[in-house]
């Protein structure tokens, strides 16, 4: 076979600020020497199969009408329809969106589930908007991207500034399109529209799952660990919750507010309060304030990265005391860091596997959305506790069989599982 050569960047992005998806970009190249035969393919992942970028007017409650842009990306349906959550926020760009559409494919093929990777945005600061004006925004979106989004198609869920409520209005908005009601076409509902138990908890729970397995394997005892997080959204606050339950010491956690630190462990249970009633960790009772660049110094056995992409770079790798790092959030750490990391004997649980318990749920709910037959809490934590556990087994041996780091041996097992369906599909003639 003769091999075409890649071009690894779409003309419509920045060659010189290419974004999230040259870090994508990058670790595939570090796969390449480990695919064997499938190597000669692996250009096939360096793109994303559709990229739809929508404009969605809004009319204000004052009357006036604001346009905002809106992104759909799906980069692989070899293994199933595209899985991927939508997120608002400020700052979502194209090459943000297409990094986390490919790092679902990964993650849905690193546990096994039968789906492909996508993702969506809108470039919106909800905080500035109504709970009225955001419905109408998500309404709109769903009449953008209704073309290509379906139960067996593209299945959206939440993400960074959505929820329940936001895949509600997703799934009435389809729905009437679509002539009837489909609940499977997200995913991520409330429990009265066809939503699975356990899927908040999910993504956090197996956040915790991981960090428990890494601990056995690198010899940390839970049980008075102290541990590190940042980002006390849904993610961090649910694996404090449980780790902390477990016997940990949760010294410092991080958010938008601010850093609060306590080397004897802070009262989680009335951290959640504080944050719920205050909106962010600052100021929360009995609790020191820490510089922002402190908190990547602070000593602990484990740090758990939940908040957004690119959190550890060059600039914090080498600060950072911990011994292992369970990657709660989407892309947290650069390549570059990753090198340090491993120069510094940090062993790293990529986001791939790590957070991978949201989209095991989200694949529940969507099963149990289509057999009309729905398990209870017990049944879903069994499923994903299991599902969690072979994974990590299986990557954790590939880690040792190339003696590659576990973030490389996910990336092994994933593009081997996508190339092998995109071969067998004979896809582009391949």
């Amino acid at each position: 076979m003769t091999q075409q050569q890649p071009r690894p960047l779409p003309s419509f992005l920045n060659p010189n600020d290419p974004g999230p998806w040259a870090v994508f970009l990058e670790q595939i190249e570090r796969v390449r020497p480990y695919l064997g035969e499938l190597e000669p393919l692996v250009h096939t992942l360096t793109r994303a199969e559709r990229a739809l970028i929508v404009s969605i007017p809004l009319r204000r409650d004052d009357g006036t009408i604001e346009h905002f842009e809106g992104f759909r990306v799906q980069h692989s349906l070899a293994r199933g329809p595209a899985k991927g959550g939508v997120r608002y926020h400020q700052d979502v760009t194209l090459s943000e969106v297409m990094a986390l559409s490919a790092w679902m494919s990964i993650k849905t093929a690193v546990v096994g589930i039968p789906y492909g990777g996508g993702k969506g945005g809108i470039r919106i600061d909800p905080r500035n908007y109504s709970k009225a004006e955001i419905e109408r925004l998500t309404r709109g979106y769903m009449d953008a991207i209704y073309d290509i989004v379906g139960v067996d198609r593209d299945v959206p869920g939440p993400d960074v500034n959505t929820n329940g409520q936001t895949m509600a209005w997703m799934l009435d908005a389809f729905s009437k399109r679509a002539g009837g009601m489909h609940p499977g076409i997200v995913t991520g509902k409330p429990i009265a529209l066809g939503g699975s138990l356990g899927r908040v908890e999910a993504t956090g729970r197996g956040v915790f799952t991981i960090t428990c397995c890494a601990a056995r394997d690198y010899n940390v005892q839970i049980e008075g660990a102290k541990i590190a997080i940042q980002g006390f959204g849904n993610v961090g606050s649910v694996a404090a919750t449980l780790l902390a339950q477990r016997g940990a010491k949760i010294v410092a956690v991080q958010d938008h507010t601010g850093s609060i630190h306590d080397p004897n462990g802070l009262d989680i249970p009335a951290l959640v309060k504080h944050v719920a009633q205050t909106g962010g960790v600052h100021n929360a009772p009995n609790t020191k304030t820490i510089d922002d660049h402190d908190f990547w110094a602070t000593p602990c056995d484990i740090l758990i990265p939940a908040a957004l992409e690119g959190q550890i770079h060059e600039g914090n790798a080498g600060k950072i005391q911990a011994k292992i790092i369970v990657e709660g959030a989407n892309g947290p750490t650069r390549p570059e860091a990753d090198d340090i990391l491993r120069a510094n004997g940090i062993r790293v649980v990529p986001d791939v596997l790590a957070n991978a318990g949201g989209v095991t749920v989200s694949y529940f709910e969507w099963v149990q959305n289509r057999a009309r037959y729905y398990w209870s809490e017990e049944e879903v934590y069994e499923r994903l506790d299991k599902i969690m556990h072979a994974a990590y087994t299986a990557v954790s041996a590939t880690a040792k069989e190339h003696d590659v780091t576990m973030r490389t041996a996910a990336f092994i097992t994933a593009c081997r599982r996508l190339i092998e369906a995109q071969q067998t599909l004979g896809i582009g003639g391949i």
